[in-house]
This record gives structure tokens, C-alpha cells and sequence, in this order.
């Protein structure tokens, strides 16, 4: 071969055997058409039962048309550029019928004549199978040992979330928000915790705490720290007080011993504030203008180790944000020099809006969440972090409604009590109760009240939180006609609010529901944008869509007791009085009041009596499916 010494005749012998006995793969092709020339007995081992020299390579190796290795050798022979790959899985055809798998580390080289003319290809290759094995087992087992650790890590992110406050109390005056970030190590959630609890006295003591460690026995201790202060603040215990109780858990716990909290009792209507700093890091005050400051630390001492809780007062002027935070904050890769100079810096242009866009969110959200985006993005994390914010702001004054004793004025009630929740700071899950609720109620005013022809609505944000609004209508009372449309309003009102009371008395009727406000906190694992759903659209829309043999019919807009009727009419009229399958979504129904369910129930009904099914449809997560649930219409269900 080119490049070799050519051997005497008597040593040709010798050089075969001596390459027939080599370890590994060796095929010698030659010409265009590669005709295998040799071999070797390790060629032959993977091809049990071939004729391998004196066909082309084609020929010897016909089953692997389709897996590359043929035309491999015919590219090289082609353009004199080797050719290698690594752990190439093979399938061969056996003997017996079956097909083997293998896999192969290979090169092929171009064969020359002495003046560098082509003359064939060598090919060369180690079965290594084994070595394949082995590592699709490694990598296997690190997939499973993968999903474990995944596993694990959801259920101490589940455990976290589900020990955390579902929700921030929404008072008058006063504007709460929270964020709570999940740390960016192997160990994921630890001891972190905050907590908003209105007290009886109608001030809010604000919490934040760091349990040291991380993983379920850090979530742990958390709750169990969490719980102690709740139920102590909830019963009115002072700071002192609370902060003892906690103490001596963390005496008898290990785990909770040197746990550090901050604790603050704030009267949004003064912004008289009372404070313990035990062991923690100091709350920040970002004022409406003007340079922020931290408040002084009381030097108390982390809970379980023996020491005191002293108090220091402050206060929170009109329109300033205190904020409250853990360690991880402070102490992460690529803080600054000083640390506490840059989340002033950071929080205060969040608050002053000159950081990220984000209209719809309050100062205290995007001192929340923007102020934790702004300092990890370019460093990272490696402990939980937690901000909570209050920022005292102008009370709402109640709302006060006088409506016509008319259907068509109930919309326009929807909207009025809609802006009045946004305005103290509703949620979107709130607003769609209350609207709801009230709404119920006032359609009953409407169609019960004889001689009254206004009908009142009146809310008011309580100081623990809780919404209390009032429906009054100033007639007598009666019984309704038989329609199909009525009788429900009260029994869904009742499933939706926390409270229903109902008073008739000589003047009229009042109806009363109480509420709590809750926001949510924005528990995150990373910086996806949040959203926030529009308010309700409020002219109906009905659309027929394309259906073939079944009618299909998509409902945008509200459906009470101004529209119910309308919208009877049209599912009827495009199911030719239920004889013909009709799906209608309701994914777009911005209210579904008890007129709404009553309606769809004789609709239901119809089309059961016609042997026609019926589906609705509604996306989860929208107001209409929520109400179909609760009324026993699940949707995508057929009639």
C-alpha cells in the first residue's frame, strides 16, 4: 500500500495474517464501485455468514442503505476527504432473521496509488457497544436521579407556596404588596417568610423572617414561626409579646434556633409605627421625594438565643413606602460595595416609576418586584429573597349608588362598582365576586320590590380588610312570576360571598354581604410578566361559527337579567328549538348572573327532551366557568 515498505514475498503472508488478527473493524474497498479487496476476522465476527471480498460494499453492506455508512464511503471515495464519527448506532441483519444493534467509533481514509491517484477506501472501526451501554445507563440513571431531584425540588416549591399568606390584605389607606423570589441553588426554597395580619385594634403588623437553612425542614419551621406571630398578632398580642411566643418555639425547635425577624405594627390612618428589629436587617423608608432612609435597629437578638425584643417607634408619613426584606437581598454574587445603599437607590427609582414600565402596578408592587429584577439579573442568587412594601395612600371614600328600579341600569352598576374596587385596590378574582354579588342583588331588588323605585348600593372598606356592601330597596315585597329565569340569585350569591345577610323590614329590603380583599404576592421563580385581566366587556355579542351539522355559537358580554332573554332567543332560534347539536362558548361572558343560569338550564333541558346534545365551553379561569362549576353545568360537558 502506498506509504508502506512492500514486503518480500515470503514475509506477504505474514503481514495478512498479522492484519487479520488485529482487535478492531478493517475493510479494504477498491475502485469505483468499491470492491472489498480484505478483510479481517474482526470484519467477519460482526457480519456472520457474509461474503465479504469480491462484492462491493454495497453489496456486503446492503442493510445499512439508509444509515449513512454507505454513502460515507462512496463521499470519500469521491473527494478524497476522510471521513470519522463516534459511537454511530448500526443496525445489522443476522443470520437467524433478526437485526443486531451495535455501535461503532469509525474512520475511512482514502486508499492512493503511488502517484496520489484514488484508488479505494480503508475503513477502520471498534465496536464499542459496551462503552455505549454503559454510558446510555449513566446518562439514564442521571436523568432519573434528574427527575428525582426535580421532584423534590416541586415539593418544597409546593410546600413553600402553600405555607406563605395566600393573599395581602387590601385596608383603607393603605397599599400592600409582596414578592417573593425562590433561591437560584441546588437547595431551592428555604426559611424566607412574610405576612400581613390586621389586628383588632384596625393597624397591620407587617412581617419578615429568615429561618436559617434551606429545604423542607427549613419551609417548615417557617410555617410553624409564621403561625406562632399570626395567632398571637391576630389576638391582639403586642410586639413584645408576639416575638416571646415565637421564642420559645425557636427554644424547643432546633431548626428555628437563630431565626431572625423584623416585625412591624403600622396605623395606616396616623402612620404611627411600632418596631422590632430581632436580629434582622432594618426596614427601609422610600418617601414620596427625596432620599430614602432605613429606620434605626432596635438591637434585638435573633429568637432562641436568650436575648430581648426592645421596641423603637417611627413614622410613616402620606405617600411613603416602608419596606421590609431578607438578608438574601444584601447578600448576593455581585452585590455592590455597599449593599444597602444600592437597594435604597434601586427600591426608590422603582417607586418613583423611573425604572421598569409597568403602569398597572402600584409603587408597592414594583418596589416588589422590580427592585428584586433590577438587582439579580446580572449576578444571580443564591438565597431566598423576600420584600414586602406598605405605602400609605389616600383613602377611598364609600361608594353610594341610587340605580332605577330598571334592568337596563344594571350594567351600568357593574361598571361603577368595578372602578370603585380597582380604586381601594381589589384583585381581579374580587371584583368579579362582589360584582357579581351585588349584582344578584340588586336584579332581586328590581324584580321583587313593589312601590320603590330606586334601589340603593352601598360598600365600604372596613380597616380588617373586609369589603361591607349593602343592597336596599325601599317597597314591599313579591313573589315572583313563573319564569324560568328565576330563583337562584340568593343560593349563588351565598356561594360566592363570605357573609349574606338579608333583613326585610316595613321600609323595604336589605340585603348585606361581606367580603374580605385579598392581593395576591407574587411568589416567583423567575421574572415572567404578570397580567391582569380587563374589566368585563359590557355589550353582549352573540357569533355563530362555522359548525357544519351542529350549531355553534360564541356569547361575548354579560348575561343577567337585561339580556337573558336575548340570548334565549338566539340559542333557540340557531338550534331550530333545540332539535339540532349545539356547542356554545361562553369563554368571552364577562358575567353569568342566576337569569344566565336558569337559561342555560331550560336550554339544557330542551335539547336533553330532543335527544340533541348541548356543550358549553369556557376556558379555565374565566368568570363564566367558575359560575358553571358552582352551579352543577360543568363545561365541555354534553347534554
Amino acid at each position: 500500500m502506498t506509504g508502506l515498505d512492500i514486503p518480500e514475498a515470503g514475509d506477504l503472508g505474514a503481514m495478512i495474517a498479522a492484519v487479520d488478527q488485529l482487535p478492531f473493524i478493517v475493510i479494504v474497498s477498491e475502485g469505483p464501485d468499491l470492491l472489498v479487496v480484505g478483510s479481517n476476522a474482526a470484519t467477519r465476527a460482526v457480519l456472520p455468514g457474509r461474503r465479504v471480498v469480491g462484492r462491493t460494499i454495497r453489496e456486503v453492506l446492503s442493510d445499512l442503505s439508509g444509515q449513512q455508512f454507505l454513502d460515507a464511503f462512496y463521499q470519500v471515495y469521491r473527494t478524497g476527504q476522510a471521513i470519522s464519527g463516534r459511537q454511530w448506532r448500526v443496525h445489522l441483519d443476522q443470520p437467524d432473521g433478526s437485526v443486531g444493534e451495535m455501535f461503532a467509533t469509525f474512520a475511512l481514509v482514502p486508499w492512493r496509488y503511488a502517484d496520489g491517484a484514488m484508488r479505494g477506501v480503508i475503513g477502520a472501526a471498534f465496536d464499542v457497544t459496551e462503552l455505549a451501554r454503559e454510558r446510555q445507563a449513566a446518562e439514564a440513571e442521571a436523568d432519573r436521579q434528574r427527575r428525582r431531584y426535580e421532584q423534590t425540588r416541586d415539593v418544597i416549591d409546593a410546600l413553600q407556596r402553600e405555607l406563605l399568606p395566600a393573599g395581602l390584605p387590601v385596608l383603607p389607606g393603605l397599599q400592600v404588596a409582596a414578592a417573593y423570589l425562590l433561591a437560584d441553588a441546588d437547595t431551592r426554597a428555604g426559611g424566607d417568610w412574610f405576612d400581613a395580619v390586621t389586628t383588632p385594634d384596625g393597624r397591620i403588623a407587617l412581617v419578615a423572617g429568615d429561618v436559617v437553612g434551606h429545604g423542607v425542614t427549613a419551609s417548615g419551621v417557617m410555617g410553624q414561626l409564621r403561625a406562632v406571630l399570626q395567632e398571637r398578632l391576630d389576638a391582639g398580642a403586642s410586639i413584645t409579646e408576639a416575638l416571646s411566643a415565637a421564642d420559645r418555639l425557636a427554644g424547643r425547635v432546633r431548626a428555628a434556633y437563630a431565626a431572625t425577624v423584623s416585625l412591624v405594627v403600622l396605623d395606616p390612618g396616623s402612620g404611627e409605627l411600632s418596631y422590632c428589629t430581632a436580629g434582622h436587617p432594618a426596614p427601609l423608608v422610600i418617601p414620596a421625594g427625596g432620599p430614602a432612609r432605613y429606620l434605626t435597629g432596635t438591637r434585638g437578638t435573633p429568637l432562641g438565643t436568650g436575648g430581648s425584643f426592645p421596641i423603637r417607634g417611627d413614622r410613616l408619613g402620606p405617600g411613603e413606602i416602608l419596606l421590609l426584606y431578607t438578608d438574601g437581598v444584601l447578600e448576593r454574587p455581585g452585590a455592590a460595595a455597599d449593599p444597602d445603599g444600592e437597594l435604597a437607590h434601586v427600591a426608590t427609582d422603582a417607586a418613583a416609576g423611573r425604572a421598569l414600565h409597568d403602569p398597572s402596578a402600584t409603587a408597592a408592587e414594583r418596589v416588589c418586584t422590580q427592585t428584586l429584577e433590577l438587582l439579580v439579573r446580572s449576578g444571580g442568587h443564591t438565597d431566598d429573597i423576600t420584600l414586602l412594601a406598605a405605602q400609605r395612600v389616600p383613602p377611598v371614600p364609600p361608594l353610594a349608588l341610587d340605580l332605577p328600579a330598571q334592568p337596563e341600569s344594571l350594567g351600568g352598576s357593574r361598571r361603577n362598582i368595578a372602578a370603585w374596587l380597582a380604586a381601594v385596590g381589589a384583585a381581579d378574582e374580587d371584583v368579579f365576586v362582589l360584582q357579581h354579588a351585588l349584582g344578584e342583588l340588586a336584579t332581586n331588588a328590581i324584580e321583587h320590590a313593589v312601590g320603590g323605585d330606586v334601589v340603593e348600593i352601598n360598600a365600604r372598606l372596613l380597616t380588617s380588610g373586609l369589603v361591607e356592601a349593602t343592597v336596599t330597596d325601599h317597597g314591599g315585597w313579591r313573589a315572583p312570576e313563573r319564569q324560568p329565569t328565576r330563583g337562584r340569585g340568593l343560593a349563588l350569591t351565598a356561594q360566592l360571598v363570605q357573609s349574606l345577610r338579608v333583613d326585610p323590614g316595613v321600609d323595604g329590603t336589605v340585603a348585606t354581604v361581606r367580603h374580605p380583599l385579598l392581593r395576591p404576592a407574587r411568589l416567583m421563580t423567575g421574572f415572567d410578566p404578570s397580567f391582569d385581566r380587563a374589566v368585563a366587556a359590557t355589550s353582549l355579542a352573540i357569533t355563530e361559527l362555522p359548525g357544519g351539522d351542529e350549531a355553534r355559537v360564541r356569547i361575548d358580554g354579560p348575561i343577567d337579567a337585561s339580556t337573558t332573554f336575548e340570548v334565549r332567543a338566539e340559542l333557540f332560534r340557531r338550534s331550530r328549538g333545540g332539535t339540532v347539536p349545539m356547542t356554545v362558548d361562553l369563554s368571552g361572558v364577562s358575567l353569568l348572573a342566576s337569569a344566565g343560569v336558569s337559561m342555560l338550564h331550560e336550554v339544557a333541558a330542551q335539547h336533553l327532551a330532543e335527544k340533541a346534545p348541548l356543550t358549553l365551553v369556557a376556558t379555565p379561569g374565566c368568570p363564566a366557568r367558575r359560575i358553571l362549576e358552582l352551579v352543577g353545568l360543568a363545561p365541555s360537558t354534553g347534554f
